[in-house]
């Protein structure tokens, strides 16, 4: 049961379907303490996960070489999930699912299939037949990982006019109109040649969004014209520490702007860290300001929530907590960590 300190959330994994491969998880705000509260089987590496607005419904990816999408119910009193079934998403490595601002549709990019799928939302947030789906064409200069496209991220804007596409294959932002469940071709953002773009944040006002590029762990600031659905590149910086040597092991993952929009995190593996950027308050431009060891190996996904900072160490099999500083934003470890096999994703409730 919840405590009246606790805040919730959900961690996605590595796991199969025989075991708790989803967690309802509660973080204690005052001391960074975290506890396991129950566990959902019968979804195979949910490597992803989404909930709705209204705290109801969670959609999670089943990561397969046939992939999945799967909705559960959450209860109102437990938050213990209830399978409202699942579809195919008729591509490989599901890894990102995302909903559209009103929750009317489910968005998921398909890694190895690239493809990009949108499904109708029911009444009960089921999933309904897969309205429309774009298959991505092309390659990159890295043969070893850009032999073919690659979405890794689906990404509404807050109208949910457009969506956003990153393609680490391709080196591509792709940027789509949605009309009645379909999704019409807009433009495309080109990045340098190996860049291998993976997951975006928008900052609280929307003037400008943050691309985190994984093969060459760099982050490109772009100013956002919602209007217009354009973007246009202001900055290009480093995720990794300026006298870092990176080598193979090193690819950036994730990336959030804190809800006050003065601070930027990203996440590095092979290096281990947590980046802090600030963020120029009258032009969105970031300044390194630190770097932290994430407690674990490969921090992949990470969530900012109570105060805290979580985050999610896949290759050592632990969530580490750390207090943000409000005025600084700097990372303050709390000594506390939760075993988890394989976490991959972390969503508050």
């Amino acid at each position: 049961m919840q405590q009246p300190n606790e805040v919730l959330f959900y961690v996605g994994t590595y796991n199969s379907k025989e075991e708790d491969a989803i967690l309802l998880g509660a973080l204690n705000k005052d001391t960074g303490e975290m506890r396991v509260l129950n566990g959902t089987k019968g979804i195979e590496n949910p490597s992803y996960l989404a909930v709705n607005r209204a705290g109801t419904v969670l959609y999670a990816v089943s990561e397969q070489d046939e992939g999945e999408i799967h909705a559960f119910a959450i209860e109102a009193g437990t938050k213990a999930l209830h399978p409202l079934g699942g579809r195919s998403t008729e591509g490989g490595a599901p890894c990102y699912v995302s909903i559209h601002p009103q929750g009317d549709y489910i968005y998921v990019a398909n890694y190895t299939g690239g493809n990009v799928n949108v499904f109708p939302v029911g009444g009960d947030g089921s999933l309904q037949e897969m309205s429309a789906q774009v298959r991505h064409e092309g390659s990159g200069i890295r043969t070893d990982r850009q032999d073919a496209p690659h979405p890794h991220s689906v990404i509404p804007d807050s109208t949910g006019g457009r969506v956003l596409v990153c393609d680490l294959g391709l080196d591509q932002v792709l940027l789509y109109r949605v009309q009645d469940g379909k999704l019409i071709t807009h433009r495309e953002v080109d990045l340098p040649p190996g860049s291998g773009p993976r997951h975006l944040a928008y900052h609280p006002t929307e003037q400008w969004l943050y691309l985190i590029n994984e093969l060459n762990s760099t982050i490109t600031v772009f100013a956002s014209d919602e209007q217009q659905g354009d973007l246009r590149v202001l900055q290009s910086v480093s995720s990794l520490p300026e006298q870092y040597t990176a080598g193979s092991d090193d690819t950036a993952a994730d990336i959030h702007v804190s809800p006050c929009g003065r601070f930027l995190y990203a996440s590095n593996r092979g290096h281990d860290s947590i980046a802090l950027f600030l963020i120029d308050a009258a032009t969105g431009l970031l300044e390194p300001a630190d770097w932290v060891n994430s407690g674990g190996r490969t921090p992949r996904n990470f969530a900012i929530m109570g105060g805290m900072l979580l985050a999610a160490n896949q290759n050592s099999g632990n969530i580490v907590s750390f207090r943000i500083d409000c005025e600084s934003g700097r990372l303050i470890p709390t000594g506390n960590e939760l075993e988890v096999p394989s976490p991959v994703c972390i969503k508050a409730l």
